[in-house]
């Protein structure tokens, strides 16, 4: 359980050594414009950036979360950079309680939004931003970050969501009460937007439909993208162009990005769309 660790705010310049350090082990970054820099994540949170950072009980730093101070539309915001969590202490329920924690600082800021980026193919984080978070996008961002020398990011172009994550909405506060419990499905009758066909142990992109006028619509991912670029590169290229071609016309037309829906048995996932 995440309880095991301890979260405070980071101040000093050798915590901001430790995030560095953990920025390469998280990312496997070799490059270090890649990295944000202690000297960035000092001023940082010298002038309204939040940095925390998760500790073991043998005080060993696991996990961060860092946003800037920002703006959108001239309203005072963060802007989440980073959330970084060490292998072995994945899957307990960290990542969530570091954005939880997050939440509280900028609420206690005065400030009611946090945006930030992830790339809408990443089925375990869509679920972690949708199903226990609440976030909605109206933004899809092409090769927003280019290149990168992390081998997570490597072979397709680095394609992103903006997520917007409303603190203070009621639907944000229902999804964070019932974070933990089961992830009801009511999202089959809606009419899905690519289809998928299976070959063998693979999943394709088979064909997609950008002309359908639904209220709502959904789209299908495959679970474990990461896999998929490194055992088969050109068919995780192809997914990232066929949802890049669909995400952008459905929000060019007013439609935002509204709901997650794992299908672990399946190996898939799926996003909800709704029209505005």
């Amino acid at each position: 359980m995440s309880d095991e660790y301890a979260i405070r705010p980071l101040t000093t310049i050798e915590e901001c050594r430790s995030v560095v350090d953990l920025e390469k082990r998280v990312w496997g970054y070799t490059d270090a414009e890649d990295v944000v820099p202690v000297p960035v994540l000092i001023v940082s949170v010298k002038r309204g950036g939040i940095l925390l950072g998760a500790f073991n009980s043998g005080g060993d730093m696991v996990g961060f979360v860092y946003s800037l101070s920002a703006l959108r539309n001239g309203r005072a915001s963060q802007w989440s950079h980073m959330l970084g969590v060490l292998p072995e202490a994945r899957d307990s329920g960290l990542g969530t309680r570091l954005k939880l924690e997050q939440r509280a600082a900028t609420l206690r800021m005065g400030l009611d939004l946090i945006e930030w980026t992830y790339d809408p193919l990443q089925a375990m984080n869509a679920h972690l931003n949708f199903s226990k978070l609440g976030v909605i996008v109206t933004e899809y961002e092409e090769n927003i970050y280019g290149e990168s020398s992390s081998p997570l990011h490597r072979g397709t172009p680095t394609d992103r969501f903006v997520a917007e994550w409303w603190l203070s909405s009621p639907e944000v506060a229902r999804r964070i009460a019932d974070a933990d419990g089961p992830q009801a499905n009511p999202a089959s009758p809606v009419p899905s937007v690519n289809r998928v066909r299976r070959q063998g142990s693979s999943v394709e992109c088979a064909d997609v439909d950008l002309h359908r006028t639904d209220p709502q619509l959904a789209v299908e991912i495959p679970m474990g993208f990461n896999q998929l670029m490194r055992a088969d590169p050109a068919q995780a290229l192809a997914w990232r162009m066929a949802t890049r071609q669909l995400f952008t016309t459905y929000l060019h037309r007013g439609y935002r990005v509204v709901d997650f829906f794992l299908d672990r048995p399946a190996g898939m996932g799926r996003y909800i769309l709704a029209s505005s």
